[in-house]
């Protein structure tokens, strides 16, 4: 058998050129790996990132939130989010994050950035832009006095609804390291996200002011009182399409007397907004009708719904005050609603907890109790809805008493600021809609 013609026999691989194979694919297998891992976290934090911005309701929550979730993505020690103005041309506001206490503090009196400079850049050429040295770009124009040091900039454009709503700017890398392909990608994705999210945010908002205007126009505007001075306030449910049944109503009687309701059709949609407004128009009418006692009236109330309508059950509270010796009396009767709170001077305020009776349209046979007590001059009932005391993680007992120290600390205040500050400060989760009606005896 013939050899090669060299006469040398092929050389045969030894162990060691294996191992060496093998190792060199191991490596770059294990890098593949890393790389793939690599990008699977991106991508979980970017889907990560889109469900938590998509979970704001309040635009300059989602627009804050835009910007410390791309911080996150990149590692990026500074963010911004720049909105345009109408005009397109420069920007209206802008959010930042990152800064420390410090470096606000330097800031203070500086006007915030309009789009000039290197941010211009991407208001007029909307496409992503990477730049590593700031200084030494073309546009650049420097930066204010005691503004940061920033060298490295990521910017990307956030459309909504096809138009530029504003742009994404990112500054210095954790790591020291400028910004790369990957972090464009990502951040692209996430302004892709984010257009969504704010374009959700502004139709969560027109559908919220909708409700909200369309439930005010239910409610009277309370009429002269004189010589009772009176405020109410209502506020809408925290979903936007959650119409509510809540409501206030004041009457003057004859002989300064005042007729006064609260109440809060049970469900939030439109037929309990309606069957808020019938209920509301019947017990008006019936509320004339001065000799009756207000238990009197409520179970008159009762039995006429039960015969003309279907409308849901409801609670509510009757009250009237009128003339005493020395003061005022006030007679009240409950259809299942929550106490009535009395501020009065030089004691501490008390809840006028009597049998609350059945809601109306449970059972109209039944007697409703009428209770009374008296008021002295200046002071103020509060008269208010479930919605303004309910906490799904608080028993009843401690918001009503977190209420009582609301009212106390705020009791010297103008009767419409007082109502204000209850509803801004309420102790319950905001979830259900609240009315809100104070009336205020005349001084002695």
């Amino acid at each position: 058998m013939a050899g090669p013609e060299n006469g040398a026999s092929p050389r045969q691989p030894d162990d060691s050129d294996l191992h060496v194979r093998l190792r060199t694919e191991l490596g770059r297998m294990d890098e593949q790996m890393r790389s793939l891992l690599d990008a699977m976290d991106r991508l979980q934090g970017l889907l990560d990132a889109v469900v938590a911005i998509t979970r704001e309701n309040e635009l300059p929550s989602v627009l804050y939130r835009i910007v410390t979730t791309a911080m996150d993505l990149v590692g990026a020690r500074y963010g911004a989010l720049g909105v345009l103005a109408p005009s397109g041309d420069e920007l209206e506001q802008f959010i930042t994050a990152g800064l420390t206490e410090e470096e606000r503090a330097a800031l203070a009196g500086t006007d915030f950035p309009h789009g000039r400079g290197v941010l211009g850049e991407l208001i007029h050429h909307p496409e992503p832009l990477r730049v590593d040295d700031i200084a030494a770009h073309p546009s650049s124009v420097g930066f204010p006095p005691n503004h940061p040091y920033m060298g490295t900039l990521l910017g990307v454009a956030i459309s909504v609804r096809g138009e530029i709503y504003g742009d994404l700017y990112l500054s210095e890398r954790q790591d020291g390291e400028p910004f790369d392909a990957d972090d464009e990608s990502v951040v692209i994705a996430l302004a892709g996200a984010a257009g969504i999210a704010i374009e959700n945010v502004r139709l969560f908002e027109r559908v919220r002011e909708g409700a909200e205007q369309f439930q005010r126009l239910l409610l009277p505007t309370l009429p002269d009182l004189r010589p009772f001075t009176a405020a109410a306030v209502y506020r809408p449910a925290a979903e936007p399409s959650q119409l509510g049944g809540d409501w206030y109503d004041a009457i003057p009687l004859p002989g300064n007397v005042v007729a006064v309701v609260i109440g809060d059709v049970v469900g939030h949609d439109l037929p309990a907004a309606a069957a808020m407004a019938s209920t509301r128009n019947m017990l008006r009418a019936l509320l004339f009708d001065r000799s009756s006692a207000p238990g009197t009236i409520l179970s008159q109330l009762d039995h006429t719904l039960q015969a003309i309508t279907e409308n849901p059950i409801t609670t509510t509270t009757l009250a009237r005050i009128e003339p005493a010796e020395g003061g005022w009396r006030l007679s009240w009767s409950t259809a299942g609603h929550v106490p009535h709170l009395l501020l009065a001077p030089g004691r501490p305020a008390e809840y006028l907890f009597a049998d609350p009776g059945l809601p109306l349209g449970v059972d109209p046979g039944l007697p409703r109790p009428d209770h009374s007590c008296f008021v002295p001059p200046d002071a103020t009932v509060v008269f208010f809805t479930d919605g303004l005391v309910e906490h799904p993680d608080h028993p009843i007992d401690q918001s009503l008493a977190e209420l009582t120290e609301l009212a106390t600390e705020y009791a010297s205040l103008p009767l419409d600021d007082f109502v204000q500050a209850l509803a801004d400060h309420h102790p319950s989760d905001g979830h259900d809609d609240m009315a809100v009606l104070a009336l205020r005896t005349p001084p002695a």
